[in-house]
């Protein structure tokens, strides 16, 4: 049977895509607040005896969960046998350790939300940095769709002689795969700090690398500080300007226009932005359809 999907995301182009791609049928609900700012929900397409999917991704996930709950649970009241979720940026993965006492190491409650009310999850590289999988924290099924194949092939088709930047050690596996898939050589830069203010980063080997276009590859862009960073050691270097790379393109506050002011920004659309030039619609559609 042809699959129904829930878009909660109204604007959302890539929810568009997904459906497209799937065949599915595009579910119908009603959705606005009483004049007391509570929800009002109402689904409008049969469901009964059918998958679903329903689309919502999680950035700024404090405005979209309490929705996403409701509809879950009307779903499952309605008769649908198997509900899944798409969220190809999966909130609350960062909280992952008690760092002072009394802290909510919220990615725990989080997780548990969602495997309350879904049998499956699809999602893009999540930020699994103490955790070796979804499945220490999620009791659903999680499926995780890589970027590092999409980002490698932009790369490729759009940066002559790229050479792939990590800022750090911890960023070494990550960017050595996008390398490795893109036919290109990597460095990982090495960083002495001297105190909180004080640090100094350097790449191996300058003078081999001054006619490549220096690409930074990372999974999150958030405040953007490490990328900056990185690239004005890189300027200092007399290196061509620089690309930045991402997954995710959180970019809080001013940090886009600060990071754009000094190096070409691009970044997936698993987070709608201007700055997207890398789809995964296709990576994503395929994922999902493994789950009828």
């Amino acid at each position: 049977m042809q699959p129904l999907m829930f878009n909660l995301d109204d604007s959302s182009s890539l929810a568009n895509a997904i459906a497209q791609q799937l065949d599915a049928e595009t579910g119908q609900i009603s959705l606005r607040q009483f004049p007391d700012k509570e929800t009002y929900l109402r689904v409008l397409t049969p469901c009964k005896g059918r998958s679903v999917v329903v689309f919502c991704n999680l950035y700024q996930p404090d405005d979209k969960i309490l929705r996403l709950l409701f509809l879950a649970a009307t779903l499952r009241e309605l008769g649908a046998t198997k509900i899944g979720i798409v969220t190809p940026y999966l909130a609350y993965m960062r909280q992952d350790k008690r760092f002072n006492p009394g802290e909510c190491i919220s990615s725990r409650p989080f997780a548990k939300l969602l495997s309350d009310k879904f049998d499956w999850l699809v999602t893009v590289d999540p930020h699994l940095h103490r955790y070796e999988s979804l499945d220490e924290i999620y009791t659903l099924q999680g499926r995780v769709v890589h970027a590092a194949p999409m980002i490698a092939n932009w790369i490729s088709e759009n940066i002559k002689r790229p050479l792939l930047i990590g800022p750090d050690s911890e960023s070494e596996q990550w960017v050595s795969h996008v390398a490795k898939l893109a036919g290109a050589p990597f460095q990982v830069l090495s960083k002495i700090r001297r105190g909180d203010y004080d640090v100094e980063v350097s790449l191996p080997d300058v003078e081999k690398w001054r006619q490549h276009t220096p690409v930074l590859v990372d999974d999150i862009i958030s405040s953007g500080r490490t990328m900056i960073e990185t690239v004005e050691h890189l300027y200092a270097e007399q290196l061509p300007k620089p690309v930045c790379i991402a997954v995710h393109g959180l970019f809080s506050d001013t940090a886009y226009q600060n990071l754009s002011n000094l190096a070409q920004v691009v970044t997936c659309n698993s987070v709608i932005h201007t700055s997207n030039a890398i789809d995964l619609s296709r990576a994503i559609a395929e994922e999902v359809g493994q789950q009828f």
